[in-house]
């Protein structure tokens, strides 16, 4: 067993009691159900064909006797110890016809009557002959008659044991698909919860899509391996054990020809993993990339539909398409082969071994009909397992990749959930020869240093990738700096637990992202700590409440997916509000003004100037007619500080923010920010919005 299966395996262990009694069940089942075939055998040869076994003539007062010719007779072992038994009889078949032959000791072999004489033809040619009387049909009733009531008692006995081993099977099936929907719950659990551990860099590095793949794609596949799997390999495993044990005890012979069924068994399963092991990879990994592929054509649609690209998007989803189609035929053909079609043909081999050994008394004379009905009977309740587990092959070679990949991603290190409270800190951050790269020595910054005061404004302006997010996703820990140092109220920042370190800081992105709910609970994010008056307070205070109120259920208006119903200003007072109401002592503020309408921009700056009162504020600077007022101007080029101050000693100085600020006043007019979006290496993340 592998780690996969290790861990697969301790899973299980969870619900380890219900799996157990389902188990115990199951051996119930199947002990009741191998009974079956016994009874089954004791009909045939005692009830059926015992009719040809020695009668004796005896008295009237005896039971279960028969009456003919004026006589009465009872079969040998239906004798009693008070009987008197008198001279032999027997009842003998030949072809349709039943005939009464007055004597014991019967020659085997091929039989045939003339006239009143039997000629019985053994396998080496000799000849016997006997004096018989043929029977009519109701002296054949006659002779059947004392053997009825136990048919039908063991009919009812057979009846019943079929009802108890369907209540056994019922019982274990419900347990073990219970307990299966159990473990894979607490697995699908366990993996989103990691999830959410996990540090932005994965999810830079991982699209969404294949994500959401292994948490629900890959999670239910396991589901099937404990529910159909499993199920199938341990009932297997059990009837093939015990049918092997009643066989040896039915006939040690017959049991031989059974026993290599084992060990080809096993050299199919080798066999058949070798190759499905490779097709079920590329099979998992293709619904990843498409499922990857749908989720960002999806967010990314009206890109899509502008530039005309639905044709260049469909072929390249066409492919991954038929890559995966290519596998799934492959997995196909492979099932073919060593389906249920190929078990088939290994039982019909052994029944024409056992018939042809039977056919020529190879066998012996303890091989009776009901002995070869007991054989045939408990072949086909062992192929049946067998079939299972051969068309359950796949299922499972699946869902053990499906399980490595789930595993794998809750491998990735992850960040304990911090759930003690931290005081709110005052806010005052010292950058110290920060440098820092996303890959190797590509240093986005380069020996940073600065000092934000409680309750100063720092503003960051600078061109594309010139390292202005990269210090914000440093701050909230998004990434761990590899040189220098960044504090809080003198604390370095990775003395502090990440989470408890962002339970004092706030955001509101460029673009908000609002969640599906309402738009008090986008405020609030379900906080209990957040109650409905500072809900309404900070919508109150940003100067948004009364807009809100205008709609239909007011700030309980529904909120799809995104907010993509709400106009982009609505969206940019709902983070404000959001931000206002966690009460952060540090705010970013990633340029909310730079995608707003003019009309909605006056309202905006408003709610700006009440978000940052007694708050340290860093702020993305795209519009630099927005941050005249900032204590603290950072102009950042190549991932160095090249000029720093307030806006009117950065004027007076004539250099690099002078030249921006002239071309946006002069130039751009109303187009404010051209080229000035997230850096290369890594735009500010929205994964931890408040």
């Amino acid at each position: 067993m592998g780690t996969t299966g290790k861990r697969l395996f301790q899973y299980a262990m969870l619900y380890k009691k219900q799996i157990v009694l389902a188990l115990v069940l199951l051996l119930l089942a199947v002990s009741v159900e191998l009974i079956g075939p016994v009874i089954a055998k004791r009909m045939i040869d005692q009830n059926i064909l015992g009719i040809e076994k020695t009668w004796y003539a005896v008295d009237e007062a005896s039971a279960k006797k028969v009456e003919y010719n004026g006589k009465f007779y009872k079969r040998e072992h239906h004798l009693a110890a008070s009987d008197a038994k008198g001279a032999p009889a027997r009842v003998l078949q030949a072809g349709a016809g039943f005939y009464w032959y007055e004597g014991d000791a019967v020659a085997t072999g091929t039989r045939s009557v003339e006239g009143g004489t039997m000629t019985v033809v053994s396998k080496e040619g000799a000849t016997a002959t006997y004096a018989v009387t043929k029977l009519s049909k109701e002296d054949v009733y006659g002779f059947y008659k004392p053997e009825i009531p136990g048919l039908l008692a063991l009919a009812g006995i057979y009846v019943g044991l079929l009802v108890l081993a369907a209540g056994f099977t019922y019982g274990q099936r419900m347990l073990l698909q219970t307990s299966a929907n159990k473990i894979v719950q607490r697995l699908r659990e366990d993996v989103f919860a990691h999830s959410q551990r996990l540090s932005v860099q994965y999810f830079d590095n991982l699209p969404a899509g294949k994500i959401v793949s292994r948490i629900t794609n890959d999670t239910e596949t396991i589901r099937e391996l404990y529910v159909a799997v499993l199920a199938n390999f341990f009932s297997g495993a059990i009837y093939m054990a015990a049918i092997l044990g009643a066989l040896f005890l039915l006939n040690p012979t017959l049991a031989l020809i059974a026993v290599p069924l084992v060990p080809i068994l096993f050299v199919w399963i080798a066999i058949y993993r070798k190759f499905a092991e490779r097709y079920n990879r590329v099979i998992r990994a293709k619904i990843s990339d498409i499922n990857a592929m749908i989720n960002e054509s999806i967010n990314g649609m009206p890109i899509i539909q502008a530039f005309r690209r639905q044709k260049a998007t469909m072929e390249e989803f066409d492919g991954h398409n038929k890559e995966f189609y290519v596998y799934q035929n492959k997995m196909l053909s492979l099932n073919s082969i060593t389906s249920h079609n190929l078990t088939n043909v290994l039982r019909n081999i052994i029944f024409i071994i056992v018939i042809w050994l039977f056919w020529g008394d190879h066998l012996g004379s303890a091989i009776t009909v009901g002995v070869l009905y007991a054989f045939v009977d408990y072949m086909n309740r062992m192929f049946q397992p067998i079939v299972g587990i051969v068309n359950q092959l796949s299922n499972l070679e699946t869902a053990r990749i499906s399980a490595e990949r789930v595993f794998e991603l809750m491998d990735e290190p992850g960040i304990d959930v911090a759930t003690e409270k931290l005081d709110r800190y005052k806010g005052e951050v010292v950058f110290r020869d920060v440098t820092f790269a996303y890959k190797g020595s590509d240093y986005v910054l380069k020996n940073i240093s600065f000092e934000a005061k409680q309750g100063q404004t720092v503003a960051l302006v600078g061109h594309t990738g010139s390292g202005k997010s990269s210090i914000l996703n440093l701050l909230f820990r998004f990434y761990d700096i590899e040189k220098g140092s960044i504090s809080v109220d003198g604390t370095d920042i990775r003395e502090t637990p990440k989470q408890l370190l962002r339970q004092h800081m706030g955001i509101v992105l460029q673009d908000p992202f609002l969640f599906t709910g309402t738009i008090a609970s986008n405020v609030s994010l379900d906080n209990p700590a957040i109650g409905r008056e500072k809900v309404v307070k900070a919508l109150k205070d940003v100067g948004a409440y009364d807009m809100f109120q205008s709609l239909p259920h007011g700030i309980d208006e529904p909120v799809i997916e995104k907010g993509s119903t709400l106009s982009a200003g609505q969206r940019q007072l709902i983070s404000f509000a959001r931000a206002l109401a966690y009460d952060p002592a540090i705010l970013i503020l990633d340029e909310a003004t730079a995608s707003i309408d003019t009309e909605t921009e006056a309202i905006i700056q408003a709610a700006l100037d009440v978000l940052k009162k007694g708050r340290t504020t860093f702020v993305i600077a795209h519009r630099l007619s927005t941050i005249r007022q900032a204590d603290q101007i950072l102009v950042l080029d190549h991932g160095e500080i090249v000029e720093r101050g307030n806006h009117d000693e950065l004027m007076a100085v004539q250099g690099k923010y002078y030249g921006m600020y002239q071309l946006q006043q002069g130039g751009a007019g109303g187009a404010g920010g051209t080229g000035e979006t997230g850096e290369a290496g890594g735009t500010f993340s929205p994964a931890v919005s408040v």
